[in-house]
């Protein structure tokens, strides 16, 4: 008798375009935003956008740099700041790099986020604007802002890691 062996079969074409439109492609990464602020909380948060957003994000075109999230009195999340190009082949109707989009979230996450953020010190950030299953998607935080001397600690700790990382290659190198 043959043996059958696990994870040989091969994907079909509809198999294969359903894992593509599930990876999750990054398209913009606020970078900054891990050195400026303790993240507490993570949400995933849908954005509604215009046509020409959606095409300009999928070649691969976003910054996330000086964007902030602002909850309104009707207890709306909205991102303001980032920078969405204009899309080259769009017409009259393209859209404006900076207006500012409506997140998509659950009323209890957006009841707890606008409950968090009166409390002293704290804010909302985007971090990262990706695809997931053919939408786009924003992770955003709950973040208390960094005080300068935290900012130096961060950066000696990640120095001494690599310094200690190198050290130990070192090591390794004269032993083998």
């Amino acid at each position: 008798m043959a043996k059958k062996t696990e994870g040989t079969r091969k994907l079909t074409p509809a198999e294969r375009a359903k894992a593509a439109a599930d990876a999750h492609k990054t398209i913009a990464r606020n970078r900054k935003a891990t050195h400026d602020y303790f993240i507490e909380d993570r949400y995933e948060a849908g954005l509604a956008l215009t046509g020409t957003e959606v095409k300009a994000l999928r070649m691969g075109r976003a910054s996330l740099t000086e964007a902030w999230i602002e909850i309104d009195r009707n207890g709306e999340a909205w991102l303001q700041g980032a920078h969405i190009p204009e899309y080259l082949q769009g017409t009259w109707n393209n859209h404006s790099p900076r207006r500012k989009r409506k997140l998509l979230l659950h009323r209890a996450e957006l009841d707890k986020l606008a409950q968090r953020v009166q409390a002293k010190g704290y804010t909302i950030v985007p971090l990262e604007l990706y695809f997931t299953g053919g939408r786009v998607k924003l992770e955003i935080a709950l973040a208390r802002g960094k005080q300068d001397w935290d900012k130096r600690q961060a950066l000696r700790e990640a120095q001494d890691k690599r310094d200690a990382a190198r050290a130990m290659a070192a090591a390794n190198r004269r032993r083998g």
